[in-house]
């Protein structure tokens, strides 16, 4: 209640003499909280990030980075870091996800192969062609030094979630030594391919969840954790979205038109798709070590349950990767162990 009293204040203070109402916008699995506030001829967004949780500085750059590249994101009118209010431009309420699923799951029970999520192609191709053009400004802006590097550090520690949070808690399971050993091996493996890859700006949480249907299009969201690394990391977290799935051959479709457009502006692309393709993918095995452990976390840490029914398809992602490539066989093995296998399609490469 002071936490609101605080918030209501800090706002009057920011916009006198113009009454407003106020309402919850949305929550992420932080202890963020934004707020839509309705004046009588707009809409503005305030962030709530309590500053003994939350530093907002990272946001206010990355915000300026991001719209200085062209990109829609939203604008800061005011902010109290001593507070930890931030006032906002509003993106709307209808993002990627909600505008190609209408909002609902993704899942099917029982299976670890989700339908894809809805059949109008002509919009999913038009939005995602508008996502990788916003990221390709986002690339095309990358300047080393100005983010956080994408490091072998980081890039470990967050692949250790999933022996720490998936298997150790959630499958109450304890690898033996020789287990370990195999697993630390293909995690050296991917790493080593990660950091052979080109360096940019990197969102690190660029799917449809953070992608709003704005003008112009897309509105970007969520992106105060980007650093510099892996040119294909937010390419997997789009199309290997651990809220939606796609047919493989659509995605390649998209992959290959981001591709061309990349290399016509000069982005170190791989110049041979295949190998580019590769390194999607690898980069998208890291990244589903790293979910899979945050997921679990969230429920066996954090109490929270939303994000379990995601498990399966984030999971089938590894797989079907981990199929694919002799290097990752290991993994594929001990993810057999583990849990029962499913049956894999898809394109070798």
């Amino acid at each position: 209640m002071q936490r609101q009293q605080q918030l209501t204040q800090w706002l009057h203070s920011q916009v006198p003499n113009e009454p407003f109402t106020i309402a919850p916008a949305s929550a992420d699995a932080s202890f963020r909280r934004y707020f839509r506030i309705t004046y009588s001829e707009r809409t503005l967004i305030v962030m709530d990030a309590p500053p003994q949780h939350e530093d907002c500085r990272p946001f206010l750059h990355i915000a300026k980075l991001f719209e200085d590249a062209g990109t829609h994101v939203p604008h800061v009118y005011a902010h109290d870091l001593k507070q930890g209010f931030l006032l906002l431009s509003d993106l709307g309420n209808t993002t990627y996800l909600q505008a190609l699923c209408g909002g609902v799951a993704t899942q099917q029970r029982g299976t670890h192969r989700p339908p894809p999520c809805g059949e109008n192609t002509n919009t999913a191709r038009e939005l995602y062609g508008a996502a990788t053009d916003a990221l390709i400004k986002i690339q095309l802006a990358s300047r080393e030094n100005e983010l956080p590097p994408y490091d072998e550090a980081l890039l470990l520690r967050e692949m250790r979630l999933f022996p720490e949070w998936y298997i150790a808690k959630h499958l109450n399971v304890t690898l033996s030594e020789a287990q370990n050993a195999k697993l630390e091996t293909v995690f050296a493996r991917i790493i080593a391919n990660n950091l052979a890859q080109p360096r940019v700006y990197v969102h690190r949480d660029y799917h449809s969840r953070n992608l709003m249907v704005a003008e112009p299009n897309p509105g970007i969201l969520d992106f105060q954790d980007a650093v510099y690394g892996p040119i294909t990391y937010d390419l997997a977290s789009l199309f290997k979205d651990a809220y939606i799935r796609w047919e493989e051959a659509e995605v390649i479709d998209w992959l290959i038109r981001y591709w061309e457009k990349a290399r016509k502006v000069g982005l170190p692309v791989a110049d041979d798709f295949s190998v580019f393709y590769r390194d999607y993918e690898w980069m998208g095995v890291q990244r589903h070590l790293k979910v899979l452990g945050i997921f679990a976390r969230l429920y066996h840490r954090d109490g929270k349950d939303g994000y379990l029914k995601d498990l399966p398809l984030v999971m089938a992602y590894l797989r079907a990767a981990c199929a694919r490539y002799i290097d990752l066989k290991p993994l594929l093995n001990l993810l057999d162990v583990l849990e029962p296998r499913t049956s894999q399609e898809g394109y070798t490469f």
